[in-house]
């Protein structure tokens, strides 16, 4: 990609996949606009793990498809970091992963994305007074949306990428009951060493920076050294040496002071950096515990090269599940679901119809 390049997309589960995938993406998120416009869920206030609450509680929405008589054809998919619901539902549509003609899909954005309630956007709790969540505060709103306010009984599926994945597997041991099948997709059931040296790493970065204020900025901050850690992790060394030779590197390495990581709102960056670095299915204790308490079936799709989301953890509790698993293999790392799209497409769509 070039330097010029829309940093959203950057940071997105879009960089590095082809450029057919990345026009198919653009065309559903035009639709998005049209077909599936933003709704929210006012939920009053949420209580969180922590025993904090979230004030005039909102969660942010999108839908495709429709809900058949038996209720039985929903799938609920959560936001990876720093993701909407727009922009998933262009990653799940591109690659053909879940069709809305056959089922109804949610396209829910977690806490913390600036468009469900967030630091950014909070009036009764703004910036650095927002209550810290966690994956499971998330999957807390994420159900009472599907409950309370789409009066579900039960879904068909969660499935979620990334962060989402991370979710997905939250859903699986919170609610193992309320749904058929779990599909995470380079997601993790906790945090490796090196996912918390990442992580941590970007979140001090963000804090370190002048421009950030303590959190009192006005405009976000360009955040040039977050911008780095995020490029360099998202695929792979032989990956990040191809698109960026030793001639192309200066005019690259230029555009992290210029456009960095503006795409999204520091504040809320490191709200959902800590949910992520303190997720654990297990709340410290077995895996092997919070195994036993998954109902559904399961595809688990980790990426083998994955330097953002260590994949060991989610092959780990897929080998306790017994679970199908799907291993991406190319040094993609990170975005492999998009540069494989072609094995992921159709072995997710067959998982979810049964066969």
């Amino acid at each position: 990609m070039k330097p010029t390049t829309n940093f959203c997309l950057l940071h997105s589960l879009f960089f590095a996949v082809t450029s057919a995938l990345l026009t198919i993406a653009a065309t559903v998120g035009a639709f998005a606009q049209t077909g599936a416009p933003q709704q929210f869920a006012d939920l009053g206030n949420c209580k969180l793990e922590s025993g904090q609450t979230i004030l005039d509680c909102r969660l942010g929405y999108r839908t495709l498809g429709t809900l058949n008589a038996e209720g039985s054809n929903a799938i609920l998919l959560p936001t990876w970091f720093t993701g909407t619901s727009e922009q998933l539902m262009g990653g799940i549509l591109g690659v053909k992963a879940a069709d809305p003609a056959k089922y109804f899909l949610i396209f829910v954005d977690a806490l913390g994305d600036g468009v469900s309630s967030s630091p950014s956007n909070s009036k009764a709790q703004p910036r650095m007074t927002f209550p810290a969540f966690t994956t499971r505060d998330m999957v807390e709103t994420e159900y009472r949306l599907a409950t309370e306010v789409l009066h579900l009984k039960h879904l068909h599926a969660v499935m979620g990428i990334s962060m989402g994945g991370m979710q997905t597997f939250e859903w699986m041991v919170d609610y193992p009951e309320f749904m058929d099948m779990a599909v995470p997709i380079v997601g993790s059931t906790r945090m490796t060493g090196y996912d918390l040296a990442l992580w941590q790493a970007e979140e001090d970065a963000i804090r370190a920076d002048p421009a950030w204020r303590g959190g009192s900025y006005e405009k976000t901050p360009a955040m040039p050294v977050v911008a780095l850690l995020h490029d360099m992790n998202v695929t792979t060394p032989a990956h990040y040496a191809r698109e960026y030779t030793r001639e192309k590197f200066p005019a690259h390495y230029a555009s992290y002071g210029l456009v960095g990581a503006t795409e999204f709102d520091a504040n809320d960056r490191i709200y959902q950096l800590e949910a992520m670095i303190h997720h654990d299915v297990s709340r410290g204790g077995s895996l092997e515990e919070a195994a036993k308490k998954v109902k559904a079936k399961v595809l688990v799709i980790p990426s083998q090269q994955d330097h953002m989301v260590n994949p060991g953890p989610a092959m780990d509790f897929a080998n306790l599940l017994g679970a199908k698993t799907l291993l991406l293999t190319s040094d993609c790392g990170h975005v492999a679901f998009g540069c494989e799209a072609e094995r992921v497409g159709p072995a997710v769509s067959s998982f979810l119809d049964g066969k």
